[in-house]
């Protein structure tokens, strides 16, 4: 059986289909209808239908959202497309697929692709953190995605910065309706955010970061701060979870120096004498959560 995966985004929608293997057989991606529930759901539907008959075959099928179902009432929450919020997904697309399907948060499916047969494959433990436009985060152990008793697990990104400096304190507001969550700070805009504060400058992240690379003092000091915080983050997580492996995913990923800078500072923070989790980037990048989407419906056919 082909294993189908949609990665459902604010403003595009892609379809994968793999083998068992893992072996691409077809990618698809469309825009998502803006703002419309119903339409999603119709489009996501039909993304099914036509994978399956260009390729000949029934498929498990899994989804990737930019937000979770809540375990309480099964109705879609804290989704940056809001139009699903509230809603009954997973009861509608298989009532129209006459299916199940498997549906999880992006950062899960992420740690998922990873896991499997990316960056963590073969590692018992396995976090997906993402550090792109938002931040969160993706459990996987021996396979297996932990969604947590309350649908929860993973929500990195909205606990607070820990070990805040005098500075740090009490931080930027969240979205969320607090101050200092971890997102405010190691997210791309909350990186420059916290550039066009020392230095009253406005630039994109990969911007500052190249500013950086030559030899640009106030970015070099702005991305020291970013590389202690998220040392500081990820040895929360290790003191809590002690994950193999730790996948970073996101725009802020593609830093290079993060993967030796942070595992040289993080074992300040954490309670051990040494620290062998590993940093790694992953293999499969923007892919993964797609990727993952086809991974997560496997395990529900």
């Amino acid at each position: 059986m082909i294993r189908i995966g949609i990665d459902l985004g604010g403003t595009k929608t892609e379809v994968i289909a793999l083998d068992d293997a893992g072996a691409e057989l077809l990618r698809q991606r469309r825009a998502t209808p803006a703002g419309d529930y119903a339409a999603t759901v119709q489009q996501l539907a039909a993304m099914v239908r036509e994978t399956e008959a260009a390729l000949g075959e029934r498929g498990s099928v899994g989804i990737g959202v930019p937000g979770s179902i809540s375990p309480a009432t099964g109705l879609m929450r804290n989704a940056n497309s809001t139009c699903l919020n509230g809603q009954p997904l997973q009861r509608d697309i298989e009532a129209l697929l006459r299916r199940p399907v498997a549906i999880s948060n992006d950062a899960n499916c992420f740690a998922l692709s990873e896991a499997t047969d990316g960056a963590g494959a073969g590692a018992a433990s396995v976090i997906g953190v993402i550090i792109g436009t938002g931040t969160g985060a993706g459990l996987v152990v021996d396979g297996t995605v932990i969604g947590g008793h309350n649908g929860v697990a993973g929500e990195w990104g909205h606990n607070p910065l820990p070990w805040p400096q005098p500075e740090e304190y009490p931080g930027p507001a969240c979205w969320c309706g607090h101050d200092g969550c971890i997102e405010t700070w190691l997210s791309g805009p909350g990186f420059a955010r916290d550039f066009e504060q020392a230095t009253g400058q406005r630039l994109t992240a990969e911007k500052i970061v190249a500013a950086a690379e030559l030899g640009d003092e106030p970015a070099q000091q702005a991305l020291q701060r970013y590389q202690s915080r998220l040392a500081r983050g990820l040895a929360h997580i290790i003191n809590i979870f002690d994950p193999e492996v730790i996948v970073l995913g996101g725009g802020m990923s593609n830093i290079q120096t993060l993967y030796s800078t942070v595992p040289d500072n993080w074992g300040d923070h954490v309670f051990s004498d040494s620290v062998a989790t590993r940093l790694l980037p992953p293999v499969y990048g923007d892919s993964s959560g797609v990727r993952g989407a086809a991974w997560l419906g496997a395990a529900v056919v």
